[in-house]
């Protein structure tokens, strides 16, 4: 699956080349110009890394990349027309992942991208995010929109599945398998009724489903997007 990439810059020009050139490593790219609309594409989709100017309309670089800290924690690389020591210092002070002075060359771009989501890797491997659902391997919590949900541990273990194997169907054989429960019997409605559980608490709607959708006599699919 491609790395999502957000470029935040107010520089149009910048965005296209950046957006062109960094499609060739097998990025998937979205450009904003504005905070607010990056703040929007947040509350459903987080990117694997954010490359975020300073020098924005309205708001700085440095009050955007505190908004995102305080609900967030993909990467961000900091881009600015200055060369201050004390700019540097602010950004990786306030939670920036790297930092680069303009003008640079794109290959710069691509080799700090590549170098700071490998030093994440090891995070990204304990998380999971599909939809607007984000799920924490480690610590065994999950957030919808970046909310919490509280959830038992065999919605947990189901919601797992679901996102390990988002955009096939899964049967309901295959969760009566990896879910370990005494209440699972192979005809009863038990899986049924733990599929509409953590559909409820998700969010999510059985009759419109935007995330966990029924396949009449097969199963169930996770959507992806």
């Amino acid at each position: 699956m491609n790395k999502n990439i957000y470029i935040l810059d107010d520089d149009t020009k910048l965005n296209l080349l950046l957006k062109e050139y960094l499609t060739n490593f097998q990025y998937s790219i979205s450009t904003f110009t504005h905070p607010q609309e990056l703040f929007v594409k947040l509350k459903s989709h987080q990117p694997h890394l954010l490359l975020l100017d300073v020098m924005l309309p309205e708001i700085d670089g440095f009050e955007v990349l505190r908004k995102i800290k305080k609900e967030y924690d993909f990467p961000v690389i900091m881009l600015t027309a200055r060369g201050d020591l004390a700019d540097k210092v602010a950004g990786l002070e306030t939670g920036a992942d790297d930092y680069i002075s303009k003008p640079f060359e794109p290959r710069e771009i691509a080799a700090r991208i590549g170098a700071v989501l490998r030093r994440n890797g090891k995070k990204d491997e304990d998380k999971i995010m599909v939809n607007t659902v984000e799920i924490d391997l480690k610590s065994r919590q999950a957030k919808v929109k970046n909310k919490l949900i509280d959830l038992t541990t065999m919605e947990f273990d189901l919601l797992e599945i679901f996102a390990k194997n988002s955009g096939r169907v899964i049967t309901r054989d295959e969760i009566t398998e990896n879910i370990k429960g005494d209440e699972f019997e192979p005809f009863n409605r038990s899986i049924d009724i733990l599929v509409s559980r953590l559909r409820q608490k998700l969010g999510d709607n059985s009759q419109k489903s935007k995330i966990i959708k029924t396949v009449w006599g097969k199963g169930y699919i996770f959507i992806e997007k």
